[in-house]
Formats: structure tokens, sequence, C-alpha cells
């Protein structure tokens, strides 16, 4: 069955459909070895060949998802060429090639989502659809009631403001603190270098919930599918009815 190429290039995790446009009018994809510059292209997943960028592009015939409770030290990647440990070492029983949606730093640790559903993926990780994150962060210091109310108004990150978050300390002893932080960008090392500029580096970081998603009782270094209830609420968050 044929399908536009621009949601073709999507649902394969290439680019978003804008994005996928602009690859298309800059001659950088092809079908069947000829650059396809029209944006309205249409191409049989069955029978023809799609590269962009010299790259072979397939969509996966069935979708997954899965939920992994992501271990400190791993990298949020498919493969490392140094040899580091990577999230896909921690599924070795998983025959479906899936990606991370989102960034997690090696550093830290928690709930990180992956699938083969690169619309779903794209949406989830765009700030524009406000999807809400949320982080146990163990601090330096004790904030200060002024330093939370800094980190809910916004903070202006390498020359651009933060979008508002929620801040609250959850406890503290002496030398250290523990903060319940939410948020819905995904820009790299976020939650980190907002702390920092509040006077409050991060010892430690954990994602407990991604799109209404919780970890519950997954254990570290774990994951599992997510029910089919669960994909249609991610999909709804994100207008993908």
């Amino acid at each position: 069955m044929e399908m536009r190429l621009n949601k073709y290039l999507s649902q394969a995790g290439v680019a978003s459909r804008r994005e996928a446009d602009r690859l298309i009018v800059e001659g950088r994809v092809l079908v069947n070895g000829q650059a396809a510059m029209e944006l309205g292209t249409k191409v049989d997943p069955e029978r023809d060949k799609v590269q962009a960028d010299g790259r072979v592009i397939k969509v996966a015939s069935g979708s997954v998802y899965v939920m992994l409770n992501k271990p400190v030290g791993y990298l949020v990647t498919l493969k490392d060429p140094f040899g580091r440990p990577t999230v896909r070492s921690l599924m070795p029983k998983l025959k479906a090639r899936v990606f991370p949606v989102g960034r997690l730093d090696a550093a830290s640790e928690g709930l990180l989502l992956l699938t083969n559903d690169g619309e779903l993926a794209h949406r989830l990780s765009h700030p524009r659809f406000e999807v809400k994150k949320a982080y146990v962060v163990k601090v330096r210091g004790v904030p200060e009631k002024e330093s939370l109310s800094r980190l809910e108004r916004g903070l202006v990150v390498e020359g651009r403001k933060t979008a508002p978050a929620r801040a609250a300390l959850l406890s503290h002893k002496p030398g250290e603190s523990v903060l319940r932080v939410e948020l819905h960008e995904g820009r790299k090392r976020e939650v980190r270098k907002m702390c920092e500029m509040i006077g409050h580096p991060v010892l430690e970081l954990r994602r407990t919930e991604y799109a209404g998603l919780a970890l519950k009782h997954l254990k570290t270094g774990e994951w599992r599918l997510l029910t089919s209830a669960e994909v249609a609420r991610l999909r709804r968050q994100v207008g993908l009815e």
C-alpha cells in the first residue's frame, strides 16, 4: 500500500514530516536510485528502495514500545564506537530495532522510552507538545524558596530561557537536598544546568515519569513492553488518535 514519502520517513524515525519535506526538496532522498524532489511523491514500502543521505531507510513491520529503567553509566544510543555500555546492551532478548525517545545522559538514571514508531518518538520529544517529565534530583546544599521559584519562573541557560517548571523540596540534611522537578522541555542536560545556575549542583539525577508513565516497580536495568492502553494514552497526548 502506497504512502507519502514524508510519512514513510517519519515512521522510520528519520525526521518529522516537516523536516522530511526539507530533505526531499534538498534532493537528499532517493527512491529506487532517483532523487525524489516532489513533496507529493508516494512510495510502496514493500517494493520501493528509499535512501536518505545515502542510508537505506526501512519502516519496521510492527511497532514496539519499551520502558527501560536506565542505570547510571549507560549511553542512550544503540552503538558506541568506543565500546562503552549502551542501553541496547540491556535488552539482549529484544529482537526489534528500537530507538531512544529523547535524552538521558550517562550520569543519570531512570525512565527511558524506546520505540521504532518514528512519528510518536518525534512528538514525545518535541517541546511543542509539552510532554511532562519528572525527576528526583539530589543536589548539594539546601535551596531557599526563592531559588526554587527561579527554577519555576525559568532561567536563561546558554542564552535561551527555559520554560516554566515545577520544583519542590522533598527532603534535606546538612550539605544536600532532594528535589522533585517537573518540566516539559528536553534540552541537553537541562535539569543539571538549571540547578547549577541556582548554586546547587546535581549529585544524583533520576527520571521517574515521562508523559504520564512511571517506573513503579521496574528495577534498575530492567525493561518491559508498554501495554496497548499505555501506548494509546501516549498517542492521544500528542494528537495521534
